[in-house]
């Protein structure tokens, strides 16, 4: 059922949504770090493709889409043009980041699952590059603006869970047979809604049981 949903241009409008949410993330915080025109556009485009080309890579899907299709290319530009002209005041900024980040993390973690799972991955596999399409493109994001990646840092709300929860729940449906535009959107939204009341409730993972440092900025 799901190949009647998961056409080609479905799944490439909706990797084109995803790229676009990403790269207005990527560059609000190229903005937030006062970055040149430059470096929005790298920040914008990196954050945007680099979860889908390292899924690409692992499948074998080469060369990757983020080579081959120009819209792929031209998206994050767009958004780096409108960020540059049209950023919120600084003070709004941070909240407009996380947004686009839990969006770019709902779509992703549910394309890059099926695009996983269409190239003949089993469901676990393609859960778990569901869930690298998803964080790899803020990783990459974080590490070229100098800032520990969200999903690595204790003290951050949580970023990794709820696209492994929209990975799953897309994974569960393949195995049933139930992915469908309702089902598929109900991954994308709950993924999302997961991290924004993450960020409003600061949920956080737990650290190691137990665990007692001496040393105050390992605590």
């Amino acid at each position: 059922m799901f190949q009647d949903f998961f056409t080609p241009s479905v799944q490439h409008g909706l990797d084109v949504a995803g790229i676009f949410v990403f790269a207005i993330s990527g560059a609000l915080l190229a903005v937030r770090k006062n970055f040149d025109v430059f470096g929005i556009a790298v920040l914008a485009t990196v954050t945007s493709v680099g979860g889908g080309l390292f899924r690409d890579l692992v499948i074998g899907a080469v060369p990757p889409a983020a080579f081959t299709d120009l819209a792929y290319f031209v998206t994050p530009l767009v958004a780096a043009t409108l960020v540059y002209f049209l950023h919120p005041e600084v003070t709004r900024i941070n909240r407009a980041v996380s947004t686009f980040d839990a969006a770019g993390l709902g779509l992703f973690c549910v394309t890059g699952t099926v695009k996983a799972y269409e190239y003949g991955l089993g469901l676990t596999a393609s859960a778990t590059l569901g869930l690298a399409t998803a964080v790899g493109g803020g990783v990459l994001r974080d590490v070229l603006a100098n800032e520990v990646p969200s999903l690595l840092r204790w003290d951050r709300d949580l970023y990794a869970v709820p696209a492994m929860v929209g990975a799953g729940m897309v994974a569960l449906c393949l195995r049933y047979d139930a992915l469908n535009p309702l089902t598929s959107g109900l991954a994308v939204i709950t993924a999302f809604s997961l991290r924004m009341l993450a960020m409003h409730f600061h949920w956080r993972a737990p650290r190691a049981w137990n665990r007692r440092s001496a040393t105050p900025d390992e605590a």
